[in-house]
């Protein structure tokens, strides 16, 4: 998969992925996803349950913290710390960008 940006060697992030993607992203040793991006923020976005579906099926743990561009709080910062703390394996966070993903990865690091 192109577009996946490592920050460290358990942690990446990137843009919008697709269900078709999570097998792919099984096998390239990914244990969760989390999602940075609210349902409906554009036309044609898989829908978090289509992502969490296709994700459980490839064997994946999904995560949904919506974040609107510029406004997690420290209560968002905190769950999303927390999954990823709690991972048994490498984590992928997306969002539009990949841009929430890095920020909320840099807020945990403060």
């Amino acid at each position: 998969m192109h577009n996946i940006k490592h920050i460290t060697p358990n942690f990446a992030i990137s843009p919008q992925i697709t269900a078709a993607q999570l097998a792919q992203l099984k096998a390239a040793g990914f244990s969760t996803v989390i999602c940075n991006r609210p349902d409906h923020e554009d036309a044609g976005q898989p829908t978090f349950a289509e992502i969490k579906a296709a994700a459980e099926a490839a064997g994946l743990e999904a995560h949904h913290i919506p974040i609107s561009p510029g406004q997690a709080t420290k209560a968002d910062v905190d769950v999303f710390d927390t999954a990823v703390t709690s991972a048994e394996g490498k984590v992928l966070a997306y969002c539009r960008s990949g841009g929430r993903a890095q920020s909320l990865f840099d807020a945990t690091r403060r």
